[in-house]
């Protein structure tokens, strides 16, 4: 269920969470449905469960599970289908931003491009 990639650059909690949001964005979690705990997840995978723990504290933290002291973790609303898609397409928007900044793309450009999108053009060169 859960897939990581231990040759990327990702760090693996933060592949844990982008798991979580998939598995939510394609009905695989709904709101209320209990996470495997954090020993037994890590177990599964293969890593330390400080690893778990610390990308339950990321998704508790933005709001996207709550925990239950004894009873475990659970998906909240907050990850509804329509959401979790869109923070898919959030954080992928913003690596890629942060990539083109890399490369050196201006702000300017990003902004022709963003504005082109918005205006409903198809160049993006």
């Amino acid at each position: 269920m859960f897939q990581i990639d231990f040759a990327s650059r990702v760090p693996i909690y933060e592949q844990i969470c982008a798991n979580i949001i998939k598995l939510a964005s394609v009905g695989v979690f709904k709101s209320g449905d209990k996470l495997p705990p954090v020993r037994v997840l890590a177990s599964q995978l293969g890593i330390n469960p400080n690893t778990v723990a610390k990308a339950y504290r990321e998704l508790e933290n933005n709001g996207y599970i709550f925990s239950t002291v004894g009873r475990g973790s659970f998906l909240s609303d907050k990850l509804t289908e329509d959401s979790a898609q869109k923070i898919i397409a959030l954080n992928a928007f913003k690596e890629a931003a942060k990539e083109a900044y890399l490369f050196g793309i201006s702000r300017e450009e990003m902004q022709d491009i963003l504005e082109n999108i918005f205006e409903g053009g198809n160049r993006l060169d």
